[in-house]
């Protein structure tokens, strides 16, 4: 049994680094602050949830995995919330999205 939860665990925490690794590589590659916010509160979101719910597996039924449940719940509220009114604040002050047409606009 303990081979399952380990291996579980293990899948788990190597997907969300990758997510992670993915939304990071987002960062830099991407054009514009709107495409690049994108990027990172989509694959920290997916990543972090798999890395918590990864140590949930294996901590088993207990008292700790039951605060990292209601964190995974929180992030999962929280920074999509979070990035949606940075992504909103940016196209009020003048910043806009990039065209698919040219360059960014500065």
């Amino acid at each position: 049994m303990d081979v399952i939860i380990n291996g579980i665990t293990i899948v788990l925490v190597i997907s969300g680094a990758f997510f992670m690794l993915v939304g990071s590589i987002g960062v830099i590659r991407l054009p514009d602050f709107h495409t690049r916010s994108h990027a990172t509160s989509k694959t920290d979101t997916l990543g972090i949830t798999l890395v918590l719910g990864g140590l949930a597996v294996y901590e088993g039924f207990t008292l700790s995995a039951i605060k990292l449940l209601i964190i995974i719940v929180f992030i999962a509220l929280a920074n999509p919330v979070g990035s949606h009114a940075l992504a909103r604040a940016a196209f009020f002050i003048g910043l806009k999205p990039w065209p698919r047409s040219g360059p960014p606009e500065k």
